[in-house]
């Protein structure tokens, strides 16, 4: 714990237009991973656009490490579908954090990170000063797969006693 920043909590919204790994749709679920850590959604049965809106939360202890989605769909007999993936740097969503922004108006844009060959973004993802809050949504681009994006949103939880930002 000694070298812990903080909390990153993600939110899975949902996934948008996810390929299809069964008959007429899939069973998609997804993990995150950031280092060792590694945490999943629930399965949403038989459907490619996905709500998940759940709340995951990994702990940072080096803010250098991307964050790693994989999409899986569930199979009953054999081994899980892979359905693509997609990594992002928190570095920018970081560097927001270090800024004084109390006492900016809510739904202030601090920065914009665009879509480029370096992450999955498939469109200009805002980092937002938003009710005493950083937030970033994202729209990642899943790579090795025919189709499909999955949704999240970005938030920074303090811990009492780490060593913050």
């Amino acid at each position: 714990m000694e070298h812990l920043h903080g909390l990153l909590r993600i939110h899975v919204h949902r996934g948008v237009n996810l390929a299809k790994r069964d008959v007429r749709s899939s069973d998609p679920y997804v993990i995150v991973r950031m280092g060792k850590q590694k945490l999943k959604t629930r399965v949403v049965n038989k459907n490619v656009n996905p709500e998940w809106n759940e709340d995951l939360t990994l702990s940072v202890d080096d803010t250098n490490l991307p964050v790693k989605i994989f999409v899986y769909d569930r199979d009953t007999f054999s081994l899980d579908d892979k359905m693509g993936d997609a990594e992002f740097q928190i570095c920018p969503f970081v560097e927001a954090l270090k800024m004084k922004l109390d006492g900016l108006p809510s739904g202030t844009i601090i920065t914009r990170v665009q879509p480029n060959r370096e992450n999955c973004l498939a469109e200009e993802s805002c980092i937002i000063w938003t009710e005493g809050k950083v937030v970033q949504n994202l729209v990642l681009r899943l790579r090795n797969v025919e189709s499909g994006e999955v949704e999240l949103q970005l938030q920074w939880i303090d811990i009492p006693g780490s060593r913050g930002l």
